[in-house]
């Protein structure tokens, strides 16, 4: 009886706190569906007298470079610290060595640096190999901050697959990179949908290092939608339209992969 009971509070409580937290999603929505002659605190949380698309149209005239500039930034970045990522788990998670374990601690500590602390000696090494303002530096950049985590997560994954596969194929003459392609990578599919994921959402959203390392014509689209606000009159209706054309690459991501990304944790959350 108690239990019968429970189960209608439990889902009472679930579903309010999923109002709230869905309560911020309705007012973007809502003001970005409204011309700006409706939009104020006082009429935010009421509907639209008619469903005004201007706003989208205006903010993805905007963004529609800067969009395209993501895309150049974040597929080749994820792709990248992706594989280099795999090829440190491999290595370290099957390929002992003398000192791998210190190793794989000093490339964990690349996890723990705040952005803030290297963005100075970043800058000028950008310079330097005159990668600076290019969308290849920002590359570069985000592939080097992400092979600890990504290292991170392949190791955990690899350490499922048995040891005695590997030998198996070692004896039957496969190499190094042989046993890479032609056995981890098919294995790991799901571990690639899970870095690739985190890689493409983290990459995709980051601020600090797009507005530091690009100007101009150069800079990611979370830059160029915090570009929109103006300098004195906000377009609210405007800004909510390119926040959520900015957040839809996202949320597409999520949607299309995201039960794999779930299992793909699961698989290197517990060594077999």
């Amino acid at each position: 009886m108690r239990a019968y009971i429970g189960k209608p509070i439990k889902y009472g409580i679930l579903i309010l706190f999923s109002i709230i937290f869905l309560m911020p999603v309705y007012v973007i929505i809502v003001t970005s569906l409204k011309p700006n002659s409706e939009v104020s605190l006082e009429n935010m949380w009421k509907l639209p007298t008619a469903i005004d698309f201007h706003a989208y149209a205006d903010a993805f005239s905007h963004l529609a470079p800067n969009l395209l500039n993501s895309l150049y930034l974040v597929i080749p970045a994820t792709l990248l610290s992706a594989l280099l990522g795999a090829m440190n788990g491999y290595v370290l998670s099957k390929w002992r060595f003398k000192g791998s374990e210190t190793l794989f601690t000093i490339i964990l500590f690349g996890m723990f640096i705040p952005y803030q602390s290297i963005l100075i000696p970043m800058i000028q090494f950008l310079r330097n190999i005159e990668l600076y303002n290019t969308i290849p530096g920002l590359i570069l950049v985000h592939v080097v901050y992400g092979i600890p985590i990504t290292t991170l997560m392949f190791r955990n994954f690899y350490a499922n697959i048995p040891d005695e596969m590997l030998e198996s194929a070692q004896i039957d003459g496969a190499n190094f990179l042989g046993i890479f392609r032609h056995i981890i990578v098919p294995l790991s599919i799901t571990g690639f949908v899970v870095v690739a994921i985190w890689q493409f959402t983290n990459i995709w959203n980051e601020f600090l290092f797009a507005v530091t390392v690009t100007t101009s014509d150069n800079q990611p689209v979370m830059v160029a939608l915090q570009n929109l606000s103006g300098s004195q009159i906000v377009q609210w209706n405007v800004q909510m339209a390119g926040a959520l054309i900015a957040a839809l690459p996202t949320l597409i991501v999520y949607i299309l992969l995201g039960k794999y990304f779930v299992r793909g944790l699961l698989a290197g959350s517990v060594k077999g």
